[in-house]
């Protein structure tokens, strides 16, 4: 830079005196009248004009060299600063790295010598736990005798119990067949008897005389009897029984009957009545659905456009010519697209066209109050500006007074009133109320 500098001042110097050298050439082209010689000058001032034009472009090159040069060196100097910078943080990265490593390293050798310690204290324990196992295996063999004596004794006092539960076991299970064929014996009896004071109406020992039997000799054998007796009951059950109410109930199913006819008339008489109110409530109901459905259908158009800023939405019956059964489809068409279904509309299109769809709703029989629950989550600010100004609209038209909870800023400070919890102290929660319309009369007035 120095060297540059200096070739300056000398260049300045050199054009100030091919300057002088000029300004005399010119006076002396003034005052003089010899052509030759003026030009002899003139060529010798160029000359020298030349060199030092020359001489100037090499200056300025050289200057332009060096100052690209410096520019170079003062970037490469910035760079060696800032690895400076990075390698005097990782040589204080490396220090703290060495100290923990030094102290992992003492501790390691605290851990070192402890464990050099270990194998005396455990050649000492084994030493001891060989000795009581020694002990031990004395003492266990002696115990081994004891109780292969006591089992042996044990073994036979079982053999002599099992001969005796075996006995006894018998002795209870042939007392309790003997105990089961009395108990048998005496319920057959019992039986017998309830049977024949229940048959014949007669104690079982007046039996003979009732049936006007004599019996001489031995009864004849069982099996004769009870066939006897079967062949008896088949041929009363096959006299049939004498039903002695047949005229009375008859009657009864007539008159049953004849209730049954009349209430069949009057179901049909009332059925052909439902019917007929059925048909007229789905007249009635479709025209009111008509009509409602062309009212919503108007309102949708005209919010949807001014949610939007232009386009066009439509409402259409489809899958059925009875409006009672077909379903809805939403057709939406924002500004620049096309039109096509609600369901390929983007997130925040289908968030306003539902928006557009709920108060075209809302409109046929407007409520007095109206709860809308984080609705202008998915809108960005210039939705949310349209969306307030639909809820000013529509507050003028109808009256109705809006809740809306939000956590957009924008749809806050659009609001009369704001309500909202905050937390004074930890677990204590409290209600703030901030009348954002009488702030603004009272800033106006003040």
């Amino acid at each position: 830079l120095a060297a540059l500098r200096e070739a300056e001042v000398r260049l300045v110097s050199t054009q100030e005196r091919i300057s002088d050298g000029l300004a005399g050439a010119r006076i002396a082209l003034e005052n003089t009248s010899d052509a030759d010689a003026l030009r002899s000058r003139i060529s010798e001032a160029r000359s020298a004009t030349n060199e030092a034009r020359d001489a100037y472009t090499q200056a300025q090159a050289a200057f332009d060299a060096h100052r690209r040069e410096v520019a170079n060196e003062t970037a490469r100097l910035s760079g060696i600063e800032t690895e400076i910078e990075e390698w005097t943080r990782r040589r204080g990265a490396a220090t703290e790295q060495i100290a923990s490593l030094e102290e992992r390293k003492a501790a390691a050798q605290a851990d070192k010598t402890a464990a050099e310690e270990i194998p005396a204290e455990v050649e000492e324990k084994r030493k001891a736990l060989l000795g009581a196992f020694e002990t031990a295996e004395r003492e266990r063999g002696i115990a081994g005798d004891k109780l292969a004596a006591a089992e042996a004794d044990l073994k036979t006092a079982e053999d002599a119990l099992r001969t005796a539960q075996s006995a006894l076991s018998e002795a209870r299970e042939a007392r309790a067949r003997i105990e089961a064929t009395l108990e048998g014996a005496k319920g057959r009896q019992d039986e017998i008897a309830d049977r024949i004071r229940e048959v014949l109406g007669c104690a079982p020992a007046d039996v003979l005389e009732a049936g006007n039997v004599q019996v001489k000799g031995e009864f004849p054998p069982l099996e004769k009897i009870e066939a006897r007796v079967e062949r008896l009951k088949r041929e009363r059950e096959n006299m049939g029984a004498v039903n002695l109410r047949a005229d009375q109930e008859a009657q009864e199913i007539g008159e049953q009957l004849e209730q049954m006819t009349n209430e069949r008339e009057e179901l049909e008489q009332a059925i052909a009545k439902l019917r007929q109110g059925i048909s007229a409530l789905n007249r009635e109901g479709r025209e009111r659905l008509l009509g409602a459905f062309d009212t919503v259908s108007q309102n949708f158009e005209r919010l949807f456009t001014k949610l939007f800023g232009g386009g066009m939405a439509q409402l259409r019956l489809v899958e059925s010519d009875d409006p009672l059964e077909a379903g809805l489809e939403v057709f939406a068409r924002p500004p620049g697209k096309r039109l096509q279904s609600m369901s390929l509309l983007s997130g925040g299109e289908q968030a306003l066209t539902a928006i557009s769809l709920i108060f075209a709703v809302f409109l046929v029989n407007p409520a007095p109050i109206c709860v809308l629950d984080e609705v202008d989550a998915p809108l960005d600010d210039a939705n949310v500006e349209r969306f307030c100004n639909l809820l000013d609209e529509i507050k003028a038209e109808t009256g109705t007074r809006f809740l809306i909870i939000t956590h957009h800023a924008l749809t806050m400070s659009r609001m009369d009133r704001l309500f909202g919890v905050t937390m004074s102290e930890r677990g204590v929660s409290q209600l703030v109320s901030v009348d954002l319309a009488g702030a603004e009369e009272l800033a106006a007035t003040g």
